[in-house]
């Protein structure tokens, strides 16, 4: 357990594992122009790599129909903490895990406010980000298997006999 706990850093849906800190949208727009905006463009909408802003109008969820439809955090992504997560785990690609988690909450906020799902005075923290209401939520089906019971450390195979 004392070798797992620092790197166990993932976030779930509901915001369990989420760290304190505050992250307001206006101090996440100079944090994206730093140190996302060279890989994401400057609005986020032109990349060069995975465009991250924009919200398809079409209804219901046309990615089946058109997988060239860029999947965009304000048309794909199911959960707001799923972008902490990964901006936090992976992010910047040349140096993933070092924002601090303000920025990370500022980073989400920004990119939050960027796809038109929260106010421009919202200010995304442990509380306030699970609560975000994500676009294309509903059509993500929750996986409501039990989880799977820890298996016993296995016994050695038994030496044969000469």
């Amino acid at each position: 357990p004392a070798d797992i706990a620092p790197i166990d850093t993932d976030v779930r849906p509901e915001g369990r594992g989420l760290p304190p800190g505050p992250g307001p949208a206006a101090e996440g727009a100079p944090l994206y122009a730093a140190k996302c905006a060279a890989c994401h463009g400057a609005t986020g909408r032109e990349g060069p790599n995975d465009v991250l802003v924009g919200r398809d109008s079409r209804p219901g969820f046309p990615f089946a129909q058109d997988p060239a439809l860029p999947h965009t955090i304000g048309n794909y992504w199911p959960y707001a903490t799923t972008v902490f997560d990964y901006v936090r785990r992976a992010m910047p690609p040349t140096a993933p895990g070092s924002l601090t988690d303000d920025e990370v909450y500022a980073l989400t906020a920004f990119l939050l406010r960027a796809n038109e799902i929260i106010t421009d005075d919202a200010v995304m923290d442990r509380t306030t980000l699970p609560k975000v209401a994500m676009p294309a939520q509903k059509y993500f089906t929750p996986d409501t298997r039990r989880q799977h019971p820890a298996r016993p450390t296995p016994t050695p195979a038994p030496k044969p006999q000469p």
